[in-house]
């Protein structure tokens, strides 16, 4: 059963597949095991991650293909939601529309870019994007009539994912395992069931023929074109559908937030974020997209205070306090970025499974 869940691919290391299981039952239980409102939005953005990670490892660590506009994509998702809500109210049809069209327009536009793009050089196609992705990024900045410029849009979501809306107060008080049962923990698992499905579906598309075509491109792709295979049609259909689940991750982002803005779904300090994450979880796994996210976003959040916390403890030593202070935690996420690198080339995925 679970290895038909997984596609057929599975963990295939003992200390792998008990870390991905731990990973799920936290995710699955968040709420629960860690509440509070920062854990919970960790645990949701783990959640969005995981799946924005995975979406550009399909076409990085599969296809092959280094691509800098992949926040364009996930932005066009976002705001696709965020549009669609403000003037369609605070509906789950104006979700539904916002991320179809999101996702239909994300994939239109990677087509576009593929279809000119994807014939040249891979530096190239490197380059072309990030300059698609900046003068998109600028563009949604000018168009505050439309967007809301640097200010972006706060909108209203559904009032059964909002924390005013109550259920179970006949059945349950109102609260479970003294967990408040209101609309944000629905909006949480709506998160949550959202990017397991979406992860489960990317498993399906790496493990069928599609995806060992994309892996045989990557390895060399005269060879596959010499076989009959169409080289640039591959790569293009990646592209798209990269396209089009990093829109839906924004989607999901974007119902989690309640706002979108250029700081928070489209700079290129994201970009960068996604590519440490991938290469710290390994390349062409998508599992290590799930050990990528976790390890990035739990930095980003408890970094800070536990060299905070560090730095009290030896504020009596010379030096060792002014290293740790929380203010230096972005150096420090470098440093543990190279050594992940040169400890784990193949990234921890990679290392894991070669350990029984």
């Amino acid at each position: 059963m679970i290895r038909t869940l997984l596609s057929g691919d599975t963990p295939r290391s003992l200390p792998l597949a008990l870390i991905l299981g731990g990973i799920l039952i936290c995710l699955a239980l968040a709420p629960f095991l860690f509440p509070g409102v920062r854990t919970v939005d960790t645990a949701a953005r783990i959640c969005i991650f995981i799946v924005l990670v995975a979406s550009y490892d399909l076409l990085l660590g599969y296809g092959g293909i280094v691509s800098f506009a992949h926040t364009m994509f996930f932005g066009i998702g976002a705001y696709g939601v965020a549009l669609a809500s403000s003037h369609m109210g605070r509906g789950f049809d104006a979700i539904a529309v916002g991320a179809v069209t999101g996702a239909l327009a994300a994939a239109a536009l990677a087509f576009v870019i593929g279809l000119f793009s994807l014939r040249v050089r891979a530096i190239f196609f490197a380059m072309i994007t990030l300059a698609v992705a900046s003068a998109v990024a600028v563009l949604v900045s000018q168009l505050s009539g439309l967007t809301g410029g640097e200010d972006g849009l706060t909108f209203k979501t559904p009032r059964a994912l909002g924390p005013a809306f109550k259920f179970g107060k006949e059945a349950f008080d109102g609260r479970l395992f003294g967990v408040k049962l209101n609309g944000k923990l629905l909006a949480y698992y709506f998160v949550f069931f959202g990017s397991f499905c979406l992860f489960l579906l990317m498993l399906r598309v790496v493990n069928s023929p599609f995806g060992r075509v994309l892996q045989a491109i990557r390895e060399n792709d005269f060879r596959a074109e010499s076989i009959g295979y169409r080289v640039v049609y591959y790569r293009v259909a990646a592209t798209c559908l990269s396209a089009a689940i990093a829109a839906l991750a924004g989607s999901l982002y974007a119902i989690w937030l309640r706002y979108v803005g250029p700081d928070t779904v489209l700079s290129m300090e994201l970009m960068i974020d996604i590519l440490l994450m991938v290469v710290i979880g390994g390349m062409g796994t998508l599992y290590g997209a799930v050990i990528g996210a976790v390890l990035f976003v739990m930095a980003q959040n408890y970094l800070q205070n536990l060299m905070g916390a560090a730095a009290e403890l030896t504020s009596g030593l010379p030096v060792l306090p002014q290293l740790l202070n929380a203010d230096r935690w972005l150096l420090w996420l470098g440093v543990l970025f190279i050594l992940s690198v040169y400890f784990f080339p193949t990234g921890i995925v990679g290392r894991l499974r070669n350990t029984r």
